[in-house]
């Protein structure tokens, strides 16, 4: 059974992608820069940048925020706390942080694809406490 999720490209965003994989194969949908700014990067910097974007995550799933190969391998551009995660209860703008770990001031042109975000879903878990006599339990030897 297919999982529809929706999402909406914000007007005030004009330069917003709709989302869309580029292969069948794919596993990401492509995130692009949402603004119509050109947006510099110095090395050893972050900046976030805007995508135009509101994803509406349905309880028991989660939106994962990855670095492009292409961009890492090329420019050392990289999503900072990959993989960012949208949870399901977050209804703001999609938002992504680069880094710039390259040795070039690198820009962000409008429209341009910059991460990839990949749909999870969550495993139903429920998490008890082991309750021991030493409350600093000694790590084991392997």
């Amino acid at each position: 059974m297919v999982q529809v999720i929706t999402y909406t490209r914000m007007r005030e965003r004009s330069r917003a992608q709709k989302l869309a994989r580029q292969t069948h194969g794919s596993a990401g949908y492509d995130l692009a820069n949402g603004t119509a700014e050109r947006i510099p990067i110095h090395p050893g910097k972050h900046v976030v940048v805007r995508t135009g974007i509101r994803i509406d995550i349905p309880s028991g799933y989660e939106a994962q925020i990855r670095s492009r190969s292409g961009l890492a391998a090329k420019n050392g551009i990289m999503v900072l706390n990959s993989p960012g995660t949208i949870d399901s209860d977050y209804q703001g703008e999609v938002c992504v942080i680069l880094y710039n770990g390259g040795s070039d001031l690198f820009w962000v042109e409008p429209g341009a694809r910059i991460a990839q975000m990949v749909i999870n879903k969550l495993p139903d878990v429920e998490l008890t406490e082991v309750v021991t006599g030493d409350l600093f339990m000694e790590e084991s030897e392997r």
